[in-house]
């Protein structure tokens, strides 16, 4: 079994069901949820929009592989209601669901990148999953979560 952290976010629709329903799917799919952060509002990051989003961090035990849990969370983006995934560019979405974090490990496909590249540079991304998991180290910036978070 392993431990995962996962981000998530929406900024269309009734977006708390949303991160309430994507968690749900995460729970009844995936593995066994351990934590889920309060949700925060925030405003996009790397777009423009009228949407601000709601975000939310899980932390979760899987038996599943990495890449079987990518597979997993981009199924209920998809039920979700989700179309497209950003290549490069950022839009509007139903919901989205990132894998931050895996145990400790590292991983550079060209599918899947652990921990997320993006993570420490995103408040939004940081302030729920610091509230669930401040101690965490980073494995390649070998910072805690908390101290990534504040130097944000």
């Amino acid at each position: 079994m392993a431990i995962a952290y996962l981000g998530l976010g929406t900024n269309l629709g009734n977006k708390r069901q949303n991160l309430i329903t994507a968690a749900a799917l995460l729970a009844e799919r995936v593995g066994d949820i351990l934590a889920l952060s309060g949700f925060y509002e925030t405003e996009p990051w790397g777009f423009e929009s009228d949407h601000s989003f709601l975000n939310a961090a899980i932390k979760l035990k899987t038996s599943l592989s990495p890449s079987s849990l990518l597979a997993f969370t981009q199924e209920i983006e998809i039920e979700l209601g989700r179309t497209t995934k950003s290549k490069g560019f950022y839009q509007d979405r139903v919901i989205d669901i990132d894998l931050l974090l895996y145990d400790d490990v590292v991983l550079d496909t060209a599918d899947l990148k652990i921990p997320h590249p993006l993570m420490a540079k995103r408040k939004f991304v940081l302030e729920p999953l610091s509230e669930i998991a401040p101690f965490v180290v980073h494995p390649i910036l070998k910072q805690s979560i908390k101290d990534l978070k504040e130097q944000v």
